[in-house]
């Protein structure tokens, strides 16, 4: 006689439901981020100000996030204005992702807020790396020095790019060196 025979009804129903529930769960947390590309939108402008899709990614529940500051080393600022630039482009990311992704900011701000900070030898490669993190719809915003203290005005210095998956973010500036 099988033990299944002597099992009472509902822990029978228990034993069947318990694997089925738990691979939906493990198959919603392990989700990867959701992407769209830019030729599923109508709106293709190409202000930065105006980046398009940024509300298409979309984070596994337990995905990891965060936010790479890009600084130019080429312009020879000090550790208080890089501190300060920083900090602008941080704010710029965020404002950006209030109003288009609030869900993936407060995603981030649920798994630590991580920011990391690494550095770019040229204005030139800041524009690249802008450039892919807005196809993959990554925010991307760059900083223009006001010119008061130790920078030329208009002077590109930082580039923020996310929040955002780390994968994600990983695709544009996994070959910068950390500052």
């Amino acid at each position: 006689m099988s033990s299944f025979s002597s099992t009472p009804p509902k822990m029978l129903a228990l034993y069947l439901s318990l694997p089925i529930i738990t691979f939906g769960l493990g198959y919603l947390l392990g989700k990867p981020a959701k992407l769209s590309t830019k030729s599923d939108f109508t709106d293709e402008s190409d202000d930065e100000d105006d980046q398009t899709g940024l509300d298409t990614v979309k984070p596994g529940i337990l995905e990891p996030c965060k936010l790479v500051l890009v600084v130019r080393t080429d312009l020879g600022m000090t550790k208080g204005k890089i501190a300060a630039q920083c900090s602008h482009a941080t704010l710029a990311c965020y404002k950006a992702l209030q109003q288009s992704n609030p869900t993936l900011l407060r995603h981030w701000e649920r798994t630590g807020q991580a920011k990391i900070t690494v550095q770019a030898k040229s204005e030139e490669e800041l524009l690249i790396l802008q450039a892919q993190a807005q196809s993959l719809n990554v925010c991307a915003r760059s900083i223009q020095d006001a010119g008061r203290t130790q920078i030329e005005a208009g002077s590109t210095t930082v580039l923020g790019i996310g929040p955002a998956p780390v994968d994600l973010v990983n695709m544009v500036t996994s070959n910068q060196k950390l500052l």
